[in-house]
């Protein structure tokens, strides 16, 4: 039996990762937690053969429950199934420590496959987002990837017009944190104004 931890925020996804495997045939246990905290528990008290998990959590990221992962289950693989499909969350999720990398708007034979791929002990990842990771030279990085996870999740909401409180809640976070998030990245990228941020966002066709 094929064991995978589905850590998302949505049951429509956990659902339908137990649906993709369920109409191969395949006999599967699918764990499910909807946020880092609640993974906790069966990451540490279970055996699992793949945790398939979302960088967009409330509360804390992906990224850093990935981090969490590898404390606690040095050799459990992860693949990253995201809806972002930037290379700059792709880049630090494999530098993290994940096996593969995968976004929400591929087909569910590429998602089987990239979870077999890595039980078997291989990694993932696109062609096309294996190019731009291999080929991006430190000098000719963008701003916005110096940003941390989080930071980036904000700046890419006020890119989009939302609202403090309304980025604090769809992210599970206190508004004042938020302020802090949007302080610290527009430093990071030298602007000035969330009009500055729309207008780079929609340059580098990062709104898609």
């Amino acid at each position: 039996m094929l064991r995978i931890l589905c850590i998302d925020d949505h049951q429509v996804v956990r659902e339908g990762v137990r649906k993709i495997f369920e109409e191969k045939g395949v006999s599967v246990e699918i764990g499910e937690a909807s946020n880092a905290a609640e993974a906790i528990r069966p990451i540490s008290q279970k055996q699992w053969d793949i945790v398939v998990l979302d960088i967009s959590l409330g509360g804390k990221s992906g990224l850093d429950l990935l981090k969490e992962i590898r404390i606690l289950q040095p050799r459990l693989p992860v693949l990253i199934f995201s809806m972002h499909s930037e290379e700059v969350y792709a880049r630090r999720a494999i530098n993290a420590g994940a096996r593969g990398y995968i976004t929400k708007g591929s087909s569910s034979e590429e998602l089987y496959a990239a979870i077999n791929k890595i039980v078997r002990g291989g990694r993932y990842i696109s062609a096309a987002l294996a190019e731009k990771i291999v080929f991006a030279a430190d000098g000719d990085r963008h701003p916005h990837e110096s940003l941390s996870p989080r930071e980036y999740e904000v700046m890419l909401l006020i890119a989009r017009g939302v609202s403090n409180k309304e980025i604090a809640e769809r992210l599970g976070i206190d508004s004042r944190t938020v302020t802090t998030h949007r302080r610290r990245l527009l430093d990071k990228m030298n602007m000035q104004t969330d009009a500055d941020l729309n207008e780079y966002a929609r340059v580098n066709e990062l709104l898609n």
